[in-house]
């Protein structure tokens, strides 16, 4: 089994925040991958939900902020449907996902955590004016 850090950076690098997951298995694909780190940020949230959710991508009817999105009520979280947006938002760039120093191009790419066990997320914001 792998401990693997889940990370949140800027473009430049910089960390915004991070966890760690212990016992993942020691190879799965991007998809699964994404999906768990999904599933863990909803499961915090949803054990004490609050006004503001730091996750992946924003729930329905919640405000983007800094380094976050403001919830327009505390309210539970279905982790399969910000899975699924999660998967929505990859295919249509919103983030990039970094194993180790290896760009993840499809979900289905299998991962091997021993080697690489630290993933990035970077959302990417979309420029104003096209």
């Amino acid at each position: 089994m792998a401990l693997v850090t889940f990370r949140d950076e800027t473009a430049t690098g910089r960390s915004l925040d991070e966890f760690v997951l212990p016992g993942l298995p020691e190879r799965i694909t991007a998809r699964e991958l994404v999906r768990l780190r999904v599933r863990e940020e909803v499961a915090r949230y949803n054990a004490a939900p609050s006004a503001h959710f730091r996750g992946l991508v924003r729930p329905t009817e919640a405000e983007a902020e800094l380094n976050g999105y403001r919830m327009r009520a505390a309210r539970r979280l279905d982790w399969e449907r910000q899975a699924d947006a999660a998967e929505a938002a990859f295919a249509r760039n919103g983030f990039i996902l970094l194993v180790g120093d290896r760009q993840i191009e499809d979900l289905a790419d299998e991962i091997d955590l021993t080697t690489d066990p630290v993933v990035s997320f970077v959302k990417l914001v979309p420029l104003v004016g096209g």
